[in-house]
């Protein structure tokens, strides 16, 4: 939805202007380009590095970067948790913004060599250049705020993609108070 959001903000219909495969499984889609499927395609990491580490391709352009701060990312909780374990939510909110202030104020190898365990299947060369290129493309927000902006944009994608009825009310869903209090500490 993001790319073909993308297509149209840059006016090309990727309904007319080209054609998508969306019937290969999403973890299979670097191995069929690699295999000559496609002209392009559309990739997580470590998945884009490893077409780059193979001379099976290359990265032209990033998702993140052209469409602007989607939260790929968000935690939701019943209003009643809330309400009735608050400090919990807090704990689990300053620790995210830990990791989050941890990844803005370290080199990629320092970050590198801390998520190595988590990334098994990928060597340390691989890691460090992942992190300097999400780096280098401001990926990591300096917080954990769930700006409206975000919120409007994702509504906007969703709605460009025909998946989205009626836009929700981002004072009704959104809460940020835990976000902003572990920014401040």
């Amino acid at each position: 939805m993001v790319f073909e959001y993308i297509l149209k903000k840059n006016n090309i219909d990727p309904a007319t202007d080209l054609e998508i495969d969306q019937s290969i499984d999403f973890g299979s889609t670097a191995a069929a380009f690699a295999g000559g499927q496609g002209d392009f395609t559309v990739e997580f990491e470590p998945s884009a590095t490893a077409l780059e580490n193979e001379n099976a391709g290359y990265v032209v352009a990033s998702l993140g970067v052209d469409s602007g701060y989607v939260p790929y990312t968000s935690y939701s909780a019943k209003t009643s948790y809330m309400k009735q374990h608050p400090e919990i939510i807090q704990k689990f909110t300053d620790a995210l913004q830990k990791g989050v202030d941890y990844v803005n104020s370290h080199t990629p190898e320092e970050i590198a060599q801390v998520i190595k365990p988590q990334f098994k299947e990928n060597d340390l060369e691989t890691i460090t250049k992942i992190v300097e290129r999400y780096q280098q493309q401001d990926t990591w927000k300096e917080n954990l705020v769930f700006e409206k902006d975000s919120f409007e944009l994702l509504q906007d994608i969703l709605e460009s993609a025909g998946e989205l009825e009626k836009r929700a009310d981002y004072e009704n869903l959104v809460t940020v108070e835990y976000a902003e209090k572990a920014m401040k500490k």
